[in-house]
């Protein structure tokens, strides 16, 4: 059979990597995570958007009369089929 290439060997670790999962194992600590980057965005706006788009999809059929939701349907079918030839 041949050998997977692609399959990362459990002995071929960068040799910092394994010092420090053999130092983490030793003292049983665990790295704190690391704090999330300011993006600048305000979060409790970035909250809001969140909500809205959460609903839409939903508020969008509901609005939409029989006709016009299965042609939505048709038209996102055919992109599907489209889209795997």
């Amino acid at each position: 059979m041949p050998d997977r290439s692609r399959r990362k060997k459990k002995g071929k670790q960068d040799i910092n990597t394994l010092a420090n999962l053999i130092v983490e194992e030793a003292t049983g600590e665990t790295p704190a995570p690391a704090e999330p980057e300011d993006s600048g965005k305000d979060p409790i706006a970035v909250e809001l958007g969140r909500r809205g788009g959460l609903k839409g999809g939903k508020a969008r059929a509901r609005n939409m009369t029989k006709k016009q939701r299965s042609e939505a349907a048709r038209k996102a079918a055919k992109a599907r089929w489209k889209k795997k030839k």
